[in-house]
């Protein structure tokens, strides 16, 4: 062999051996999941339908979040077309819609959706559950103003919970539209509950339980014992905000700050929270009139 073809020769054999551990080191990347989990519930107020100019903001918000899965409520006049378009827009190629008429719910996700289950039966609004990355993901939105029906919405959710495999991981994210008794503390000026009466008399809602704000609903999830990621991350420096309303334009009287949307896990989720909370920012204030939780977990294997 001549030095011109050994010199050929080592150049094939580097650049086949260059070409190998190339594809096997994308192959791994391409196979390989971050340890941590970014979740983000947003309720996007009328599928962004009322004001679409703030559409493209939010975009560019969700890019420079980089979640792994967003559940979202409020998904008007969406198709699963339009829901797999945005997704894909903020680096998500999974998604999956409820329904296309009412309010529906929907989740993206950087991670295979799987065991899509829609359940409209027993619901205002409707429910799903889904499989990412071996956990039960439930996308919520309960009804707006009637404690009664939230009660009973969240206690076929917890049954079906029961029905699951045991010690399945579970997450609970969404618009609850109701409150918790660990933020009891901050409603104690007394604002809400004429707020809500005047609701009740007007528009023959029932927001009110015996004229008192209503926390069953959220205390029977904590007695099930899911965990509230946002309220278990508050330390000394904690400003409630709640989630709803923002400063975004709406006709009539929405009443004092209250947490409405919340992220639950069940207990061999919630042992590994790097960050958990609802992002009030100069941004978010604008973009609907509900503000996005952002949690970020290390899933225990």
């Amino acid at each position: 062999m001549n030095r011109n073809s050994s010199i050929i020769l080592t150049a094939i054999i580097a650049a086949l051996t260059f070409s190998f551990y190339s594809c096997k080191s994308e192959k791994k990347e391409l196979n390989q999941t971050s340890p941590n989990l970014r979740i983000i519930s947003y309720n996007v107020w009328y599928g962004f339908t009322e004001v679409p100019e703030r559409k493209k903001t939010w975009i560019k918000w969700m890019n420079e979040q980089h979640p792994d899965v967003v559940s979202l409520q409020e998904l008007n006049g969406y198709t699963d077309q339009k829901l797999a378009e945005d997704a894909k827009s903020y680096g998500h190629a999974y998604s999956a819609l409820l329904k296309e008429e009412g309010f529906p719910t929907g989740i993206t996700s950087r991670y295979p959706i799987e065991d899509i289950q829609r359940i409209l039966e027993g619901f205002h609004h409707g429910l799903m559950r889904v499989r990412i990355q071996g956990i039960y993901i439930y996308v919520i939105h309960l009804h707006p103003s009637n404690w009664e029906t939230r009660k009973a919405e969240i206690n076929q959710i917890l049954q079906d919970i029961n029905e699951l495999p045991p010690d399945s991981k579970v997450i609970l994210a969404g618009d609850f539209n109701t409150f918790s008794p660990l933020d009891s503390v901050y409603y104690r000026h007394g604002r809400l509950e004429p707020f809500f009466n005047n609701r009740d008399l007007l528009y023959g809602e029932k927001n009110m339980n015996s004229g008192k704000l209503d926390y069953s609903v959220i205390q029977d999830v904590m007695n099930f014992g899911l965990i509230d990621l946002e309220a278990t991350m508050r330390d000394s420096s904690f400003s409630f905000s709640g989630s709803f309303p923002t400063l975004i334009e709406k006709e009539g009287e929405h009443g004092d700050q209250r947490r409405l949307d919340y992220v639950f896990v069940s207990k061999n989720l919630a042992g590994k929270i790097t960050n958990a909370k609802i992002f009030a920012t100069d941004t978010t204030l604008i973009l609907s009139d509900h503000l996005p939780v952002v949690v970020d977990l290390i899933p225990d294997n």
